[in-house]
């Protein structure tokens, strides 16, 4: 993938937060221009502070938070599938936004 289309993938990620997706577009208005670098540096960290341990996402949807938010039968589908991606090995979070900023820490070479 490109730089813009692992930024694109923040963009597009429901589950990521407005400031990670306000980095995201920074870079991509940035690209070509004299701002580029910058705006990588900034959408990296974002990316390193966003993303989540797949043992605190499956922590949270244990809770009563996650029903609270989610609904019971959303929150037992999201804790099911974070359980089956520690079981296939996962470090991280599976959802849309930690998977972006996951790929964008492991290929967003600065």
């Amino acid at each position: 993938m490109t730089k813009k289309e692992l930024a694109l993938a923040v963009i597009e990620a429901q589950s990521a937060c407005p400031e990670f997706k306000q980095a995201a577009k920074s870079f991509i208005d940035a690209i070509g221009t004299d701002k580029e670098e910058e705006a990588g540096k900034i959408l990296l960290a974002e990316a390193e502070e966003d993303i989540c341990f797949i043992d605190g996402t499956i922590e949270f949807f244990e809770s009563e938070m996650a029903v609270k938010i989610f609904g019971a039968e959303i929150a037992k589908d999201k804790l099911e599938s974070a359980k089956q991606a520690k079981a296939n090995g996962a470090v991280y979070c599976n959802c849309p936004g930690c998977t972006a900023a996951k790929d964008i820490i492991e290929n967003f070479v600065q």
